[in-house]
């Protein structure tokens, strides 16, 4: 196993540096002068260290300012997993089938928990998105990907589980990348809005099963368009 660089050690430790003073987003780091006194190394290193955190959102450098805790958010994260998926469906490979198996995991599996305790409040945005897409159906041929994403969202806000809402967004993220590089075909807008109304009337009805099975329904019809894309593009 390669040893770390000098470099990779110091990202290391601003880290460290970040949990022990209880640092969160926002709140400014040492200026470059004092982590080098800190750490005792070079301003290159140092340097090195911050525009590799900078890339994965751990820190936020703003040119006169100083450098500060970043938006530690998944987007580096959700950049990857489109990167990957593309790379592989270009090669013939599954890719994007494989995002979407994954996020069918997540929600089949969360979404019956959804059902314990759905706020009417929560209902009335779900149902509202699902009034949206039958707009856009009739409108448009189509609903659209924000829409659709957005009921997803939506669904799982009652958890109150904010690195679940960001994980799931990337993954839409991701799939959005490959799905505009590599259009997977579009399902039938009346069956989309059919599927989310299904979907909210299980969660009123705080039935888990209904809800999973509804979901998993849910998720064929998106499979069942991008399997016979992997047997065109494996040949």
């Amino acid at each position: 196993m390669a040893r770390p660089t000098m470099a990779q050690d110091i990202e290391r430790r601003i880290k460290e540096l970040i949990l022990e003073r209880g640092l969160g987003p926002g709140d400014p780091l040492p200026t470059e002068a004092e982590l080098m006194e800190l750490f005792g190394v070079g301003r290159v290193s140092v340097r090195e260290a911050l525009k590799a955190l900078q890339a994965v959102d751990v820190v936020e450098i703003r040119r006169g300012f100083g450098t500060f805790v970043g938006p530690l958010s998944l987007s580096a994260f959700a950049e990857g997993l489109a990167f990957r998926a593309a790379v592989r469906q270009c090669q013939g490979e599954p890719g994007l089938l494989e995002l979407m198996r994954v996020r069918e995991a997540l929600e089949t599996g969360l979404v019956g928990a959804v059902t314990a305790g759905v706020p009417d409040e929560d209902l009335a945005v779900l149902r509202g998105l699902v009034a949206a897409m039958e707009t856009e159906a009739g409108r448009d041929g189509r609903v659209a990907r924000a829409t659709d994403r957005a009921f997803h969202l939506a669904l799982y806000a009652t958890l109150d589980n904010h690195l679940l809402s960001e994980v799931l967004d990337a993954f839409w993220a991701a799939m959005d990348r490959v799905r505009a590089d590599m259009d997977d075909g579009h399902q039938d807008p009346a069956v989309t809005c059919a599927q989310h109304h299904e979907i909210v009337e299980a969660l009123a009805a705080a039935d888990g099963e209904r809800a999973a099975r509804a979901m998993r329904t849910h998720f064929d019809g998106i499979r069942s368009r991008l399997e016979p894309r992997r047997a065109r593009t494996g040949r």
